[in-house]
């Protein structure tokens, strides 16, 4: 997929082209040949084709065109799409309630629930600007809160109003915002015409007050990112699930490069539920150029934009490869360990859903020991998938001078470190992130940042950063802080007394619940897969020197 920026920006039609009486740009270009792609008139693209899809005359109707035999998407065009009909109840913002924490922003898979914070006086003066009836309804929105109206207050500065926005057309009310949302700030309310003219019009004037003021956001607070409006890379509106746990992590992905690159980056995805979300024709939600490759040779056809892109002088942009299981587990494990080992520099981020979600669940080597899946079967002789579990991390970590994470889009934190690492790092770099796929493993809408915390709280996924700028060993390289209690087995929690271990978490999830009896005993194979799953946290810790 290409940016209308991108294609315009580069070099002429290639006269060896069949169709070189159309203006073309390119991505890739060499001196012998040019991949080419059509440009195209947004605006035109959007009164036309995205018009005629919404009412449903588009795929009988629009005739073939160079765009789509060369499968080209303008850029950001799913910011147009509307879920709106989807769900019948929607997130209520309760402002009185908020502290401003982000959480609710950064964990939504969808792009649905923006923040924003403007100084008091701009906010009054913005609600001048709208009839008065709407005004205390508008003003009402703007909380003060302690961290951005009371902290600069007491420094002697305008306080700061902030706000989130639900909007209605991204929103597929999974409610994982109000899920997370421990201050009560959010409520799912049912969707009534006045509930959703009043929604409209509040997600309208927050549109309309412009973006956040700097001087409100701290840098150094991560998780303030998505307060910047050159990190919404990701604009939503992409077809995944309702709290789809690796929408989460994309968008959280693209705000992290979005804030250190802008949209000057690029995207080599292979064939997976990530690129069949985002490539419903005619929508796109990236606004960076990004091209979808094989299921198996991703990081190889990155490898030749790499190559090219140094060619042209373009050494600092970013370019990440992003893929799940199959593509960096298994079939493409091959391509995968050859682009590592070419020490280029290209970045691979992992959706590691445990599962081959696109092809309706079927096993992987990234699938965990008892899980029941396609090609895997729970019955009377097999209970679930009987090998283990391969260890992309550790396998990466292997390769020379390779920069390794393992993180999940729950940790914000940690997520966003494993990423700016990856990113500052001159070499290649693996992220393997933790992606709840909440049809497969039997999870509830709303569950997939709880999840993906209790999968590290069980030792079922741990975190991890390996940077080989660290030192020279693997001791001095490898830190799996965030991990609770990284020195013990298992974790406890202080709270209950009760032990966090791997047969917990899968008493939580629909993929292991035939391995419980009726009166909830785990199975012989459930019980071998802890043991998988406890020696590969203590293999970690021998590795950071814990034990």
């Amino acid at each position: 997929m290409a940016t209308v920026e991108e294609t315009r920006s580069l070099n002429q039609p290639n006269p060896r082209d069949p169709y070189n009486n159309c203006s073309y740009g390119t991505l890739v270009d060499t001196d012998y040949k040019r991949v080419s792609l059509p440009i195209i008139d947004v605006d035109e693209f959007n009164n036309t084709v995205i018009r005629a899809y919404e009412d449903g005359s588009g795929p009988k109707e629009l005739p073939a065109d160079l765009a789509v035999a060369r499968s080209v998407i303008p850029a950001g065009t799913a910011n147009l799409r509307d879920f709106s009909y989807i769900a019948p109840e929607i997130p209520e913002y309760i402002p009185e309630n908020c502290t401003g924490c982000m959480e609710c922003v950064t964990e939504c898979p969808d792009t649905a629930i923006l923040g924003k914070v403007i100084a008091e006086s701009t906010l009054e003066q913005k609600l001048q600007e709208v009839p008065e009836e709407d005004r205390e309804m508008f003003a009402h929105e703007w909380a003060k809160t302690r961290k951005y109206y009371d902290a600069p207050k007491k420094k002697g500065k305008e306080g700061g109003r902030f706000a989130i926005i639900i909007d209605p057309s991204k929103c597929k009310g999974c409610a994982e915002c109000v899920t997370l949302c421990d201050d009560g700030a959010l409520k799912m309310v049912p969707k009534t015409d006045d509930t959703m003219t009043r929604i409209r019009k509040i997600h309208r004037f927050f549109k309309q007050v412009g973006p956040s003021d700097d001087q409100y956001i701290n840098d150094n607070l991560l998780i303030d990112m998505m307060l910047k409006e050159q990190t919404h890379i990701y604009v939503g509106g992409a077809g995944s699930c309702a709290g789809c746990g690796e929408g989460t992590a994309l968008r959280m992905l693209c705000a992290a490069t979005g804030a250190k690159y802008g949209d000057d980056w690029g995207i080599i995805a292979a064939t997976g539920c990530n690129t069949v979300y985002t490539s419903t024709y005619p929508y796109n939600p990236y606004l960076v150029p990004w091209i979808n490759s094989l299921f198996e040779n991703a990081p190889t056809v990155a490898m030749g934009v790499r190559t090219r892109w140094d060619q042209m002088g373009w050494h600092d942009k970013p370019l990440w490869v992003i893929g799940g299981d199959g593509a960096m587990f298994d079939i493409g494990f091959q391509s995968l360990s050859r682009m590592l080992a070419s020490g280029m520099n290209i970045k691979v981020f992992v959706l590691d859903t445990q599962v081959y979600s696109n092809t309706g669940g079927q096993a992987s080597t990234s699938t965990y020991m008892g899980q029941n899946t396609k090609m895997s079967f729970h019955g009377k002789r097999f209970a679930g998938k009987q090998e283990r579990r391969k260890e992309i991390a550790q396998i990466a970590m292997m390769h020379p001078h390779v920069f390794v994470a393992q993180t999940t889009a729950a940790h914000f934190n940690h997520f966003y470190k494993c990423v700016l690492g990856a990113l500052e790092y001159e070499g290649p770099a693996v992220v393997n992130c933790y992606t709840t796929c909440q049809p497969e493993h039997g999870v509830a809408d709303n569950m997939a940042a709880d999840q993906a915390r209790l999968a590290v709280d069980s030792r079922a996924f741990p975190l991890l950063i390996y940077d080989p700028r660290k030192g020279d060993t693997i001791r001095s390289r490898l830190s799996l802080q965030g991990n609770p209690a990284v020195k013990e087995d298992w974790y406890v929690n202080p709270k209950t007394g009760e032990r966090i271990d791997f047969i917990t978490f899968c008493r939580s999830e629909g993929r292991f619940a035939k391995h419980f009896d009726k009166d909830g005993n785990p199975t012989e194979t459930l019980l071998r897969s802890q043991e998988d799953r406890l020696e590969n946290w203590r293999m970690l810790q021998e590795l950071a020197g814990l034990r």
